[in-house]
């Protein structure tokens, strides 16, 4: 293989003949970039006349160092002298300019304001169209004049009951110990480590029961929704129903809402008793005996207590069965849509459900319960 070689000659003060020689092809040694003129002569642009030289021979690297050559020097290129094709192809990259990523306009504050304004008020629009058609829907299946079946209430009962429980039970366990060790580090101090069992009853059946399981929830079975609705939106499936005169409300979400709203009061209520139970793992090794704790929790914990915590488990199970099929039905039609759609339930439904824990507990409180 020929090594690859320039030679330069000045014809005038703004023509400078460059010849090829040798072998310009993948793998072969060519000269550097540097080596062609790329200064102005007399103020104006030079020309640089290529030719072909002895055992020329060419492929897509010569075409590779006439472009980087082009970009670092002020000449103009005449290809005249080398074979037709050379000359094609070289106008041909020339031809679609380079994309240059247009600058970011800078917005004001009142118009960066406005558009998050907008953007708000959309979603809660969205949202309270997607919670009347649910609700109607809902209706309609009480009615008897629904096509929701039971056959996938009950596969929708067993994805977020049964199969959710060792991540819940693992997740109570350990939010009952880590309440009950933040008890005990204060309690401790006024000798009073037998009123942990309050604050572990008392904060699992009130608060932390519900509120974890939900979150939970939204990652496991709000993202599955999403995911699950997103691929049928991807692969027409929603549309093909649709077409035969079936109401994806009817057959894809009021399921999965039901069968979320039927598990969630019993995921917390299981929950609130490993959350106990955890917490007296942690008391036990304080002084404190098993008899001593329970009948502590027996004198906390109230049947109101308990009823405020599963009013929140279904207000939540609602909201993340509407973050997660509401994000699946607008997904878009790529792979990445679903990803996007997915994070997006997710994001959305734990949203809902600190926004849906602090009205709850200031309606409890103004309620006094």
């Amino acid at each position: 293989m020929n090594q690859a070689t320039l030679t330069i000659k000045q014809l005038s003060d703004t023509e400078i003949v460059v010849t090829l020689n040798g072998s310009w092809t993948i793998g072969a040694d060519i000269p550097g970039q540097d080596e062609l003129p790329s200064k102005r002569t007399h103020g104006q642009s030079g020309t640089l006349l290529f030719k072909a030289g002895d055992h020329f021979c060419w492929d897509s690297r010569l075409l590779a160092y006439l472009m980087a050559c082009q970009a670092n020097t002020q000449c103009r290129f005449d290809l005249s002298g080398l074979p037709d094709d050379v000359g094609d192809l070289f106008r041909l990259a020339n031809a679609v300019p380079a994309n240059k990523a247009q600058p970011k306009r800078k917005r004001s504050l009142a118009g960066t304001a406005s558009q998050w304004i907008t953007h708000v008020g959309d979603g809660v629009i969205n949202f309270l169209a997607f919670l009347g058609e649910l609700a109607l829907t809902m209706v309609r299946w009480i009615a008897g004049k629904g096509s929701a079946r039971w056959l996938d209430i009950v596969s929708f009962c067993h994805q977020a009951g049964p199969s959710a429980i060792p991540i819940v039970s693992l997740q109570s366990v350990l939010v009952g110990m880590i309440l009950a060790y933040l008890g005990v580090v204060q309690l401790r101090q006024f000798g009073a480590e037998i009123y942990v069992s309050d604050l572990v009853g008392v904060g699992m059946v009130r608060e932390m029961g519900a509120l974890m399981t939900a979150i939970i929830m939204s990652g496991r079975t709000g993202a599955a929704y999403a995911a699950q609705l997103g691929t049928m939106q991807v692969n027409e499936e929603i549309d093909a129903l649709t077409t035969l005169g079936i109401k994806p409300m009817d057959y894809l979400v009021l399921p999965r809402t039901l069968a979320l709203l039927l598990m969630m009061p019993l995921l917390t209520l299981y929950s609130n008793v490993l959350g106990m139970v955890g917490g007296g793992l942690v008391a036990t090794s304080m002084d404190v005996t098993w008899l001593m704790y329970l009948h502590q929790l027996r004198e906390a914990i109230t049947y109101t207590d308990i009823l405020t915590g599963v009013i929140k488990s279904v207000v939540f199970a609602l909201l993340i069965a509407m973050a997660g099929c509401r994000a699946g039905l607008a997904c878009g039609r790529s792979s990445a849509a679903v990803g996007q759609a997915t994070t997006n339930a997710v994001v959305t439904a734990i949203i809902y459900l600190v926004v849906a824990d602090a009205g709850l507990n200031i309606l409890y409180f103004k309620l006094g319960v």
